[in-house]
C-alpha cells in the first residue's frame, strides 16, 4: 500500500513539473506582449503616415515656387519655399477676383458658428423633448427623421431654389444657415436622444423634490451631463456648414461679397488649368480653422456621460 502511494505521489509531482514546464514564464509573456505591442504600434505608424501624406503634400505644394509646382521630378519638402502662393491667394489674386480671401473666410465663419449655435439649440431641445415625454405620433416623428437623413441633398436643390427665390432668400447667407441647420437637425437630434435618455431620471427627480423648478433642473442636472454629447453633434454640424459646397453655389448666385470657402477655391481652376500652388495655399488656410475647432472640443468630449452625477 505504501508503495502505491509512493507511486502515486511521483506520477503526480511529474505531471506537476510537466505543466509547469508546459506554461510560459514570466519573461515568456512578456516578450510576447511586448511584441504584440510594438506590432500594434507599427500599425499604428503606418496608418498615421499614410492619413497625414496628404496633408504633408498639400502643405509642401503650398510653399513651392511655379518652377518645383511644374517639375517632372517630385520632391516631398520644397527646395527653395516661398510665401508667394498665400500672399496671393490672400489678396485674392490667385483667383482672379480681387477680393481679399478674409471676406469669404468671414462669411464661412459667420454661416458655421450661426448653424452650430442654432442646430445645437433646437436638436437639443428636441431630443429632451422626444427622450421625456410621451406624445402622439412620437415614433412616427423619430421615423420621419431617419426617412430625411435617407433623402440625398443634390435631389433637394431644385426645389429648395425655388422656394428660397419666392421667400427672397437668395444671394443670402441667412438662407444657407437655414438649409445647413435643416440638414444637421436630423442626426444630431438622434444623438442627442441618445445621450438624454442614458441621464437616469432619479437625478432630475431628487432635483424636484428639494424644489428645483423645471428650468432650474434642466440647466443644473441636464444640461451638463448632455453637455459630451452638443459637442460630438456640434462637430457634425461644423463639418456640415463649413465644408458644404453645392448649395453654396447654387443660391449664391450674383454677389461674390457673400461667396464662401468652399466657392473660393473652385475659382483656382480654369479651363483646361488648375494654378496648384494657389489651391493648396487655400486649402492650407482652409483647413486651419477646422483643425483649431476640433483642438478646442476634443478636451470637453469625455467617455463617461453621468460620471460628473457619480462623482458629485
Amino acid at each position: 500500500m505504501t508503495a502505491l502511494h509512493r507511486e502515486a505521489g511521483y506520477q503526480a509531482l511529474r505531471g506537476t513539473r510537466s505543466s509547469a514546464r508546459s506554461r510560459p514564464g514570466p519573461a515568456r509573456r512578456h516578450a510576447s506582449r511586448r511584441t504584440r505591442r510594438f506590432a500594434l504600434n507599427g500599425i499604428g505608424v503606418v496608418v498615421a503616415l499614410v492619413t497625414l501624406f496628404p496633408i504633408l503634400w498639400m502643405v509642401s505644394t503650398a510653399f513651392k515656387p511655379p518652377s518645383e509646382l511644374y517639375s517632372l521630378t517630385p520632391h516631398p519638402l520644397p527646395a527653395h519655399p516661398t510665401l508667394g502662393n498665400f500672399t496671393a491667394v490672400l489678396n485674392g489674386q490667385a483667383a482672379g477676383l480681387g477680393i481679399s480671401f478674409w471676406i469669404f473666410a468671414r462669411n464661412s465663419l459667420y454661416v458655421t458658428v450661426v448653424t452650430v449655435v442654432l442646430a445645437s439649440v433646437v436638436s437639443l431641445l428636441a431630443a429632451v423633448a422626444v427622450a421625456r415625454f410621451r406624445f402622439r405620433f412620437r415614433a412616427a416623428y423619430l421615423i420621419m427623421l431617419l426617412i430625411v437623413q435617407m433623402l440625398p441633398a443634390q435631389a433637394l436643390v431644385i426645389p429648395l431654389f425655388i422656394d428660397f427665390r419666392g421667400i427672397g432668400l437668395l444671394d443670402s447667407l441667412t438662407g444657407l444657415i437655414l438649409i445647413y441647420t435643416a440638414q444637421a437637425l436630423p442626426i444630431s437630434i438622434w444623438l442627442l436622444r441618445n445621450f438624454v435618455a442614458a441621464v437616469p431620471r432619479d437625478l432630475e427627480e431628487a432635483a424636484s423634490i428639494d424644489g428645483a423648478g423645471p428650468v432650474r433642473v434642466f440647466w443644473r442636472i441636464l444640461f451638463p451631463l448632455v453637455a459630451p454629447g452638443l459637442v460630438a453633434t456640434s462637430i457634425f454640424s461644423f463639418i456640415t456648414a463649413w465644408n458644404e459646397f453645392i448649395f453654396a453655389l447654387t443660391f449664391l448666385l450674383n454677389d461674390q461679397s457673400k461667396f464662401t470657402l468652399p466657392i473660393y477655391v473652385q475659382f483656382f481652376f480654369g479651363k483646361g488649368t488648375a494654378d496648384w500652388g494657389g489651391i493648396m495655399a487655400a486649402s492650407t488656410l482652409y483647413t486651419i480653422p477646422v483643425m483649431l475647432f476640433f483642438l478646442f472640443v476634443q478636451r470637453r468630449m469625455v467617455g463617461g456621460l453621468v460620471a460628473g452625477a457619480v462623482k458629485g
